[in-house]
């Protein structure tokens, strides 16, 4: 191999390495947001609270756009992956109701 097809390998690798603690710490921290999500749920249960909360969330999208330009990410990427979330946080919060 030559000297910049060896570099580049090791580049690679050091980008992969990156992208790999980073997907660690994205898994961790939904882990921990899920955490407490299930405890709104319970809660919202206890008190028969709606499991949705229309102005939260669009709020929370508002704020992560505003965070998703400022982190230079695209905007409406975040708030599809904010969408998924809050989806699956409503269909929890959901089955703590039944």
């Amino acid at each position: 191999m030559t000297d910049a097809v060896t570099r580049a390998a090791e580049v690679l690798k050091e980008h992969r390495e990156s992208i790999d603690r980073l997907d660690a710490i994205l898994v961790y921290t939904l882990g921990e947001r899920f955490k407490h999500t299930q405890a709104v749920g319970k809660l919202k249960a206890e008190h028969d609270l709606p499991p949705s909360d229309p102005n939260r969330e669009a709020a929370q999208i508002a704020r992560l756009e505003d965070l998703a330009k400022r982190a230079d990410l695209d905007p409406e990427f975040a708030k599809k992956f904010l969408n998924f979330i809050i989806a699956e946080v409503i269909q929890h919060h959901k089955k703590h109701q039944a």
